[in-house]
């Protein structure tokens, strides 16, 4: 093994250096994982552009390699040795709090940048902080007692097994949090990378009218989303997009409303308010506006609209991901557009945001491919 380890660091906003870390020791309760893919999202496209803190950090929170060395305790605690193929939570919880002990790490105070300056979460920690490899965009990941393991089943290649993340919110959001079953409607706002998960997510549970929207630029993914189980899809710019969802679903408006979009300002949740039926629906969105002028609460209350937050996915959204992966129902490596050496890291999440007039639904970042 290299004494050292090659790594994309955000050093500024948009801004990436390659650099070397020394290959750290592992302790007894820790591991290294071989980095095979790290997906890239929007969160990611945000990170970059805005840092919210000066430090350099690796990014990358949707890891997917091979245990690579693995302590005795670690071995002994996650049931894993090396050799085995895993996909990596970016939580790093404390295991002791009343989050983590009901399952819910993700609420830990342990994994919140915005909150802890000690918190640990893969793609958003200081490569300052010991072991150095807190991010995917290199060639390993530190994995400390308290990471978050997943098997990946065989059959399931890296760069299939990298679109887990995207596909874990898909249920955990849908499912779990909007509550999405048999025969519910639903309306999907934005087919990027999460709200096609979305697609896969509704579909497998069993939803009996699936509408997704968009514009002229999401041709191509509008027609993915049909591929992948939509019953309808609606371009906003073409008429009345509110008309149109209520004449497909013969004027009572849909169950729910997933929010799915991304830099589309109050327009989306103004049109999921109204698009929802008369009473009881439930609306996820994922709150990237920090602020929202003339909010009509009245609307939503007299509707008694239930509004939910997406945040992030449990263990067992992750577990049914990749069971759906290894299941090949769904044609999920579709999603997987783009894909591009360490190199190229500056390259990749600009490509996500839209620049470079690549129409990219998922990249995954490949560390050990030539450049």
């Amino acid at each position: 093994m290299a004494e050292n380890v090659l790594a994309a660091v955000r050093t500024a906003p948009s801004t990436t250096e390659l650099r070397e870390f020394p290959m750290p020791d592992i302790p007894a309760d820790g591991a290294l994982l071989k980095v095979e893919v790290a997906g890239i999202c929007g969160t990611d496209v945000k990170m970059y552009g805005r840092p919210p803190f000066p430090d350099p950090v690796i990014m990358g929170h949707e890891n997917v390699g091979v245990i690579a060395r693995a302590g005795r305790e670690f071995t002994a605690r996650k049931g894993l040795v090396e050799g085995d193929r895993v996909f990596v939570e970016h939580y790093v919880g404390c295991f002791r709090c009343a989050w983590c002990h009901a399952g819910e790490y993700r609420h830990c105070e342990l994994t919140d940048w915005r909150t802890n300056p000690e918190a640990r979460r893969y793609g958003y920690t200081s490569a300052e902080n010991p072991y150095h490899l807190w991010g995917g965009f290199a060639q390993y990941l530190y994995l400390p007692w308290n990471a978050v393991t997943h098997r990946v089943p065989d059959g399931v290649s890296p760069e299939l097994a990298g679109l887990v993340t995207p596909l874990s919110n898909g249920i955990e959001w849908a499912l779990v949090t909007a509550g999405v079953g048999y025969a519910s409607t639903v309306l999907i706002q934005g087919p990027g990378q999460q709200g096609l998960s979305q697609v896969v997510a509704c579909k497998q549970a069993g939803a009996s009218r699936i509408i997704v929207t968009g514009t002229p630029r999401d041709a191509a993914r509008l027609a993915l989303a049909r591929q992948l189980g939509a019953d309808h899809t609606v371009d906003i710019t073409e008429g009345d997009p509110l008309r149109q969802i209520l004449d497909l679903t013969g004027g009572r408006g849909v169950d729910v409303v997933l929010d799915c979009t991304a830099g589309a300002g109050t327009a989306p949740v103004l049109l999921g308010i109204d698009a929802l039926k008369r009473r009881e629906g439930v609306m996820v969105v994922q709150g990237e506006l920090a602020a929202f002028p003339d909010f009509p609460l009245k609307k939503l209350t007299e509707k008694s609209i239930a509004l939910k937050s997406a945040r992030g996915h449990s263990y067992r959204a992750c577990e049914l991901a990749l069971e759906q992966l290894a299941s090949g129902r769904f044609p999920l490596e579709r999603l997987a557009t783009h894909s591009y050496p360490l190199a190229e890291t500056d390259r990749a999440i600009r490509a996500v945001g839209g620049e470079g007039g690549e129409d990219a639904v998922h990249v995954s970042l490949l560390p050990w491919a030539a450049a």
